[in-house]
């Protein structure tokens, strides 16, 4: 099963030439999650992997920067003939953010749009993961999202099977769901379960301990870093933190990988990445359409995909 997170937008408070408004894609087989949708989301789409029809938005807070993209994509989705429901989910505000954004924008849609305003600790159930929301400090109420996966059964062992005289075929089948054949039962050729996949988006935050709780041996810690260290004081006023804040939460939680965004316009990228890495090593700092593949751990490390532009022919 593929994992990605795909970076549409790492920016924060005005958009660039470089960097869009915040907004993550994640992909998880055939389910698509967006994280934020920050004006200019849907065009930042179309021009790299398309506008996918995406299961559900999940907003962090409701400061415009992270949700001015929302209504007009609801609207384009109309427009396409959306069939498939939709689900918005978000912080206490969220049906009265809705229903103003209703009368100015999108209007009436004709798929199934689903609205739910969700409290710290909340989780949510979808096919093989779970979606919790996490209560995070910020000047306004503001959530992180976590995505952890189920469970996955422990490694077959078709060597010793064999050895025990399991015939390879339907028989290998039954002992990986847990069922014995003949005199041959699963824990004597299927080790231990083991862990699924952990993914936290920490939207925007001050340093805090829920995030560091929740992100305790994440494969991947997306983290605000809108300030470095210079402008700790401008941090602190505004609820926000810096590359080292977020560099020393990603090592105290044991995370795998550490991605950065929310970048200011007062930096171009390198300064954050240099702060953070002086911390944590295992820091990077996503460009616009950069995307974040995360393997199971016994096929390697979370790593960065760089965007490359198409070929004009």
């Amino acid at each position: 099963m593929d994992l990605d997170v795909f970076f549409a937008g790492t920016g924060g408070s005005v958009p660039t030439a470089r960097r869009g408004m915040p907004a993550l894609l994640v992909r998880r087989g055939g389910d698509k999650l967006l994280f934020d949708c920050g004006e200019g989301t849907q065009r930042q789409l179309v021009r790299s992997v398309g506008l996918p029809e995406v299961d559900e938005v999940l907003l962090t807070h409701f400061h415009a920067d992270h949700w001015l993209g929302l209504p007009g994509m609801l609207k384009t989705f109309d427009l396409r003939d959306r069939e498939r429901p939709l689900t918005v989910r978000g912080p206490r505000g969220l049906r009265e953010l809705m229903k103003v954004m209703q009368r100015a924008v999108y209007g009436r849609v004709r798929y199934e749009l689903t609205i739910e305003e969700v409290e710290p600790g909340a989780e949510v159930r979808r096919d093989g993961y779970t979606l919790a929301a996490v209560g995070v400090e910020h000047r306004i109420p503001a959530l992180a999202w976590v995505l952890w996966e189920d469970e996955r059964p422990g490694e077959f062992d078709a060597a010793e099977a064999e050895r025990l005289g399991v015939a390879p075929g339907p028989d290998f089948g039954r002992l990986q769901r847990g069922e014995a054949v003949g005199a041959v039962r699963p824990n004597q050729v299927v080790g231990p379960a083991r862990a699924g996949r952990k993914l936290v988006v920490s939207g925007d935050t001050a340093p805090t301990d829920s995030v560091r709780v929740a992100a305790h041996g994440a494969d991947l810690l997306v983290h605000e870093a809108t300030f470095t260290e210079e402008e700790r004081e401008r941090a602190e006023q505004t609820g926000h933190s810096t590359a080292g804040d977020a560099a020393g939460l990603a090592r105290d939680a044991e995370v795998r990988l550490l991605a950065l965004t929310h970048v200011s316009t007062r930096y171009g990228g390198r300064e954050i990445r240099d702060e953070a890495r002086a911390v944590f090593e295992r820091t990077v700092v996503p460009r616009d359409f950069d995307a974040i593949e995360i393997p199971f751990p016994e096929r390697g490390e979370p790593h960065l995909v760089r965007f490359e532009e198409p070929v004009a022919r």
